[in-house]
């Protein structure tokens, strides 16, 4: 099995809840085709660099995935079918850590 690093961006009509039940199902899902989910993060509703279907803002979701290159491609092609799925991206990495990632530790920089 691989690791993989999977960033989806959803509708920003839909709640940040369904945002979470719907990453909810995404690693049930995989967890029923073999995977390991790591760290889930949600990002927020963020600006995009372009319009994508009218569209200028998204809710972001991460999720770190462990699993095998079969599951992954069915992953993608459930969100090409899905309506509230504006664009998603899955990257092969080396090692998964458990850090937050780079847009969530900037996140509470900002705070503080």
């Amino acid at each position: 099995m691989a690791f993989y690093e999977h960033v989806v961006i959803t509708r920003p009509d839909i709640s940040p809840a369904q945002v979470d039940s719907f990453v909810e199902e995404l690693s049930g899902f995989l967890k029923e085709k073999g995977a390991t989910i790591g760290k889930t993060e949600y990002w927020g509703l963020r600006n995009l660099a372009y319009p994508i279907k009218k569209q200028r803002k998204g809710h972001y979701s991460l999720i770190n995935i462990d699993a095998p290159a079969e599951a992954i491609h069915e992953l993608e092609r459930r969100q090409r079918l899905s309506e509230d799925v504006m664009r998603y991206m899955t990257i092969r990495v080396e090692e998964l850590t458990d850090e937050p990632s780079p847009v969530l530790s900037r996140k509470d920089r900002r705070r503080d």
